[in-house]
Order: structure tokens, then sequence, then C-alpha cells
């Protein structure tokens, strides 16, 4: 009884498969190969708001298909790639390109590595210099002779 319940199961499941791999898939008709490597290209450049880390084009949210929808509707109508990018700018934010402009409000994910590289080589030139001039023990004993046994 358990195994045909079992199998029923695992059928529907196989059923259901097929309409599931089928109902991600976004067709977007262009004049030109031009237009399509446009799309891809912004596609590509632009972040999912609600997904972290993924373009419009790998992100299954609803809002990145409506956004890959006006992408093309926009393309199609003769608008340049910074008149797209400024659109969604206006509507989401700098956070929304790649690579936001550079300004007061985006000025830490410009900043912020190159202080993180130069913190970082701060802290081991210091630790070098300062290992340096430490005093070397010749005894064995470690450090300044303050460790080993007594005699």
């Amino acid at each position: 009884m358990k195994l045909a319940a079992m199998k029923k199961a695992l059928l529907c499941l196989l059923l259901w498969m097929p309409l599931a791999a089928g109902a991600a898939i976004d067709v977007y008709q262009f004049e030109d190969p031009e237009q399509e490597q446009r799309f891809r290209s912004l596609g590509h450049e632009m972040s999912c708001p609600k997904c972290q880390n993924q373009s419009i084009l790998e992100s299954d949210a609803d809002i990145a298909s409506d956004m890959r929808q006006r992408v093309a509707r926009m393309i199609r109508e003769g608008y340049s790639n910074e008149e797209i990018i400024d659109h969604f700018r206006a509507r989401y934010g700098d956070f929304i390109h790649y690579r936001p402009p550079v300004g007061a409000q985006t000025a830490i994910l410009w900043a912020g590595p190159l202080g993180i590289l130069l913190a970082g080589g701060l802290l081991v030139l210091f630790l070098v210099r300062r290992a340096a001039s430490a005093p070397i023990d010749d005894d064995g004993d470690g450090p300044q002779g303050g460790g080993g046994p007594s005699q």
C-alpha cells in the first residue's frame, strides 16, 4: 500500500517538473542582434533591487522580470543605454547599477576598498618594523631571558 502511494507521488512530481522549468523562460524579440546585445549588457549591469548580488538577468524575482520587460521595451523604442540606466536610477537609486557614479552618497563604495587596502598595508608595515626593532635573545630562554628554567 505504501509503495503504491510513493510511486504515485513520485510520478506526480516528475510530471510537474517540466512545467516549473518552462515557467522561468523569458523570450524577448528584437529587430537586430545589436539590440539584443544591448539588452544583455544592460541586464548584467543592473542589479535586482530585491535579490542580493544578482543581476536582473540572473534573478527570478518578479521585480527583475518587470525590469527586463521594461529594458526590452525601452531598447525597442530607441532609448540610449544612458537614458535607460538613468530611468532606473531615478526610480530605484544609484545602487541599482553595478557601477554607481562617484558622489557623496556613493563615496564609501569607491573609497572603502582603497581605505581598507591602505590600512592593511600600514598595519603590515607597523608589524614588520616592530619585529625588526625587537631585541633578539641569544640564550634561547625566550624573550629577554625571562621564561627559562632557574639555575
